[in-house]
């Protein structure tokens, strides 16, 4: 019976760890703001000519 007491309690050492996890993906190599700026401008120029156009034909 204590050999068996023994065994149960021991049990643990006797087990394999696990494998560590996986190692990520490296991030992206691009900004995420690489045309930011290209954009912002890009759109206060369509919102000026949308304007002028939307005017102009009101006129």
């Amino acid at each position: 019976m204590l050999f068996f007491a023994g065994f149960l309690c021991c049990n643990s050492s006797f087990a394999s760890n696990n494998p560590p996890p996986p190692i990520p993906p490296p991030p992206p190599g691009l900004p995420i703001d690489g045309g930011l700026v290209v954009l912002m401008f890009a759109s206060v120029i369509l919102g000026f000519y949308k304007i002028y156009n939307l005017k102009k034909a009101s006129r």
